[in-house]
């Protein structure tokens, strides 16, 4: 993203009243080590790391 990376995003997500209870699955492009973890901390709900596993992504968006 231009202006902002996703941990970023996320935290203005979470500080905002109106967004706070949002459920957050972070995607990455190049997964690297610590990045699951990494997201998580930053305060989303769960992460999936691309190509998408389509059955993967249904299966988390079916849990929240």
């Amino acid at each position: 993203m231009p202006e902002m990376d996703g941990y970023e995003a996320i935290n203005i997500i979470r500080r905002n009243d109106k967004l706070s209870s949002s459920r957050i699955i972070a995607v990455t492009a190049q997964a690297m080590v610590g990045d699951r973890e990494k997201c998580l901390a930053a305060g989303a709900d769960d992460y999936i790391s691309k190509p998408i596993d389509v059955d993967v992504l249904l299966e988390k968006l079916d849990k929240y």
